[in-house]
């Protein structure tokens, strides 16, 4: 197991492959494995795979430090300083996606290409979506599955409850961006489910500010079901990171 000191944490991180990096960013209260474990070895097969766990998630203790995005993005950029890694491509899902964001944003020249998976990005102020119905939301045995994998490697198996309420909390009052969208740089590939929690015209909205974008609908999908279909979302991230 590897960790790095970054910003008070001991952030915990695994690195498979060799070529152009790639940062995976999982969605929050996941692990690496549980949001991403079926992808790692194929992507690993073709460039330098660097998979974190952010604050509080997986092995990464959660600590007094506030929980925002900004602070989350920080500690990516901080490690890619530790790893000595001008450039990288990032993929987060959900949570990990507005990281993602938050990092091209923040440090553009840091990122080559990004992948935002469920990650609403885009929250205009006096929007209210109406809630997700319930076959949109995760179930009873999603929410027992993510406790069990943080319970499996947390430091502090126990803080379960409280990490998920800062967690929630964090994303929930996130404000999101509009005008900074309109100068990404970075080539971006938008995916969503068509049931995902961002009802299709906000994601349409939200993939219209961007300059240079490209965005992929998976049909009978909800949130949580993006990232369990791996073969579909391989099939769309690999030439879109192979192109150049």
């Amino acid at each position: 197991m590897t960790y790095a000191p970054v910003n008070g944490l001991q952030l915990y991180y695994e690195i498979r492959g060799s070529g152009r990096p790639l940062v995976l960013l999982h969605g929050g209260l996941l692990t690496i494995d549980l949001n991403f474990g079926p992808l790692l070895e194929p992507l690993a097969a073709s460039r330098q795979v660097i998979a974190v766990e952010l604050q509080g998630h997986g092995h990464t203790a959660d600590t007094g430090r506030a929980m925002t995005i900004e602070a989350l993005a920080g500690d990516v950029v901080a490690l890619l300083d530790q790893l000595g890694i001008a450039e990288a491509d990032l993929f987060g899902f959900s949570l990990g996606g507005l990281v993602a964001y938050a990092v091209a944003l923040g440090a553009p020249a840091r990122v080559g290409k990004l992948i935002a998976a469920s990650a609403d990005a885009h929250r205009p102020p006096g929007r209210e979506s109406a809630p997700p119905g319930d076959d949109r939301m995760p179930t009873p045995a999603d929410f027992q599955a993510w406790r069990d994998a943080y319970e499996a490697v947390a430091p502090d198996p126990a803080h379960f409850d409280e990490f998920a309420a800062r967690t929630s909390a964090m994303v929930h009052e996130f404000p999101g961006w509009t005008g900074e969208l309109r100068s990404l740089r970075s080539p971006t590939l938008l995916i969503f489910g068509d049931r995902d929690f961002s009802p299709l015209p906000d994601v349409v909205e939200m993939f219209e500010l961007l300059p240079d974008a490209q965005l992929a609908v998976l049909p009978g999908t909800t949130h949580v079901g993006v990232m369990r279909r791996p073969g579909e979302v391989l099939a769309l991230i690999t030439p879109f990171l192979d192109a150049r």
